[in-house]
């Protein structure tokens, strides 16, 4: 009986290994876009967020603080390097405040994940007062 439950133990252990070695970590740090004289006053805040690819799947997690107006929307993006802009990937749920949490999840392509090994995925959040270009940006980062 009791070499079956330590038998049964090291497959748990085992598996449990095998499944956490096939995640990776990446983290984001947000901050304002570049800006010129007319949005600068508009651009403040700042933010964290930790994104899990697990297989093909990427879940977010996070919070920001410091907005001048309420968030309206976030969105992950695929550029193919860091600091070049790509096309949306997926709308992720984001709290509608000048503070709250981000959080969302995407079954990436086989390109979009080419893109995140090379830095290329990032979170843009908008707000009342900067709808078109946003208002914090974060790239994720190894």
């Amino acid at each position: 009986m009791v070499l079956k439950s330590s038998i049964a133990a090291c497959f748990v252990w085992f598996g449990m290994s095998l499944i956490a070695q096939g995640q990776e970590t990446y983290k984001v740090r947000l901050s304002p876009v570049p800006a010129d004289q007319k949005t600068r006053p508009d651009l403040t805040g700042s933010g964290s967020l930790t994104a899990t690819l697990a297989g093909n799947k990427l879940t977010i997690n996070g919070s920001f603080t410091g907005l001048k107006a309420s968030a309206t929307k976030a969105e992950l993006h695929s550029g193919v390097a860091a600091g070049v802009r790509g096309p949306e990937v997926t709308t992720l749920t984001i709290s509608n405040a000048t503070g709250g949490t981000i959080s969302g999840s995407a079954e990436l392509t086989p390109q979009q994940l080419t893109n995140l090994r090379k830095n290329g995925l990032y979170i843009q959040i908008y707000s009342e007062k900067t709808q078109a270009e946003g208002v914090l940006w974060g790239w994720l980062l190894k």
